[in-house]
This record gives structure tokens, sequence and C-alpha cells, in this order.
């Protein structure tokens, strides 16, 4: 399973178009995405107290793009990043980010007996 974190707004607009594509498809021509692993830290470096978010869930073998696990900024861990739109069907569940008290992401995940494989 990799993960995505968008706003509400942007899926609204996937689900009128028939897949999701946003902005950073245009300007760096991949989706950005996390592992089980990564998530809440990415949601809580890059979304710290932000409202109206949604994690999608996406089942990576039913994703039509290419995927490639990289790092584009220069580090050594890699994050999965999808080289096209991302088709709806894809996407096994969409959970509602709200941030606690202090503006921080506690994301519910399962554990790794429990994660499906990549």
């Amino acid at each position: 399973m990799i993960y995505h974190i968008t706003s509400l707004s942007a899926w609204k607009i996937a689900l009128r178009d028939g897949d999701y594509h946003p902005n950073s498809l245009s300007t760096e021509g991949f989706i950005h995405c996390s592992t089980i692993q990564q998530i809440t830290r990415t949601a809580n470096t890059l979304y710290y107290n932000q409202q109206g978010l949604l994690m999608l869930c996406i089942e990576p073998q039913r994703v039509r793009a290419e995927i490639r696990y990289e790092n584009t900024s220069g580090g050594e861990e890699l994050f999965p990043h999808i080289y096209g739109a991302l088709n709806l069907d894809a996407v096994i569940q969409v959970v509602a980010l709200k941030p606690n008290k202090d503006g921080t992401f506690s994301i519910p995940l399962p554990s790794e007996a429990d994660a499906p494989d990549n």
C-alpha cells in the first residue's frame, strides 16, 4: 500500500474528472506518495496544522501509471512516485485527516503484520 495526502477540493475534482492529477504532475512530472513508514512524518512535515485534508490509500498493483521508488531531493530514503494520472479504482480507501490540537497528525496505521505487501 502507498499513501498520498491531498485536499478535499482536489479530490472532488478528481471524482468529477475521473482521474486524479495534482499540480505536481504538471510541475514535477509525478505524484508524491509515501510508504506506511513515511506517511505520518510526511503529514507532519508538509501539512502541519492544515485542515481539509484527505489521505488516499492506494493499491500499487491497480495503478496504471508507472511507480518509481526514488529520492529526487538527494537523500537516501526512497519515496514512491506515480508517473502519470492516478486512476481512481486504485484508491481503495479515503481517510479524512484532522490535525491534533498541537497541529500534528496521528495517523492510525495497520500494524506491519496487517500491512499488505508492496
